[in-house]
């Protein structure tokens, strides 16, 4: 383990641009749940409940959608940031962090102090709800509230139109602007380090990639294996927020 961190730590000395690229993995040590893994989300409720048109045009859907949010939005209030969160805001401290893709949802790289234009969100946020019909917003505190209350849809008070969790849905195209720029970012950083993902949901997935065949030095930092273990300059079989504490610990 001592080498990777050397290796790791000399990628990072001579970083001037660091994108960190973050996944379910780098959350689930806050507390919160992930979505595929064997005892994720997607064990206790059919994905197909979660595609947007279904949301659109079955009660019964949002009725479950909104249970799983009750079950996720307390986890989520719950959480606070980790090491992995921290490191991120040691390189921003120290100048080298470019910024954060995340595949998150749960807002704890802000919570950690990166800022809000540095935090690529290809996933959304959902501590942000939002009215599909008349664009009102609402906290995903606010929100709970009203599911502990016992409503099963929330609708909106002004319009009484549809409210939903300003997150990407199965069906739903990820915002383009958001995704746009992290891919230049990908082309033009010096490092990029994959925390936590699995590297498996697109175009998401794509993102390390690009950043490697534009030159820059990709390590890929997760439990289990990826499918591009054996594309990239180093890969840890280790938690992330460890590893990265333990490389940052002479650099800051």
């Amino acid at each position: 383990m001592k080498n990777y961190i050397d290796v790791l730590k000399g990628y990072l000395k001579e970083a001037k641009k660091v994108v960190i690229f973050t996944g379910a993995g780098v959350s689930t040590d806050s507390g919160i749940p992930d979505f595929r893994s064997p005892s994720g989300l997607w064990s206790k409720y059919n994905p197909e409940d979660f595609y947007f048109h279904r949301f659109l045009t079955s009660e019964s859907s949002r009725k479950t959608y909104w249970k799983m949010y009750k079950e996720f939005f307390k986890a989520l209030h719950q959480a606070k940031p980790n090491a992995a969160h921290h490191a991120c805001k040691i390189l921003f401290d120290i100048g080298k962090l470019y910024c954060v893709i995340t595949q998150n949802v749960d807002g704890l790289h802000q919570e950690a102090g990166i800022p809000e234009e540095l935090v690529l969100e290809l996933h959304g946020n959902a501590r942000k709800v939002r009215c599909l019909s008349c664009g009102k917003n609402y906290t995903s505190v606010e929100i709970e509230k009203w599911l502990e209350r016992g409503i099963e849809i929330p609708l909106c008070e002004d319009c009484g139109g549809l409210l939903k969790p300003a997150t990407v849905s199965f069906g739903q195209s990820l915002p383009q602007d958001v995704l746009k720029k992290a891919e230049f970012c990908a082309h033009t950083c010096d490092l990029l380090i994959a925390a936590g993902s699995s590297l498996t949901v697109y175009p998401a997935a794509g993102i390390p990639l690009l950043a490697k065949r534009s030159g820059a030095k990709v390590v890929i930092i997760n439990l289990e294996p990826t499918a591009y273990d054996d594309s990239v300059d180093l890969c840890i079989r280790e938690n992330a927020g460890f590893i990265l504490m333990e490389t940052l610990k002479d650099l800051s």
